[in-house]
């Protein structure tokens, strides 16, 4: 699906990207990314398709997502990876003695 179509999508549901993205806890980076590819993940697109479908039906879909209690995810420390600082320290540390 084309960012364009997202967005009409997204009108269609009431929806703000903002408002889009809270609601489904997800970055707002990460989904205004989509616009630089032009093209949005299936999962997003059929959450929007859902969410516009669901407001032209008459259904409280707003309720349903946050009665599911979706936690953000949080970047922990962008670009440190503690699989690389693990391994600095098991170079940096003395080996055992072999007898």
């Amino acid at each position: 699906m084309t960012f364009i179509d997202f967005k009409k999508l997204l009108l269609d549901a009431e929806l703000t990207i903002p408002k889009f993205t809270a609601l489904i806890k997800v970055s707002e980076k990460n989904i205004q990314s989509y616009k630089k590819k032009e093209e949005v993940p299936n999962a997003i697109a059929a959450i929007a398709a859902c969410f516009a479908k669901m407001n032209q039906e008459g259904m409280d879909y707003r309720t349903l997502m946050n009665d599911l209690d979706l936690q953000k995810k949080e970047k922990k420390g962008a670009g440190f990876s503690s699989k690389k600082k693990d391994k600095k320290d098991k170079e940096a540390s003395p080996k055992s003695k072999e007898n």
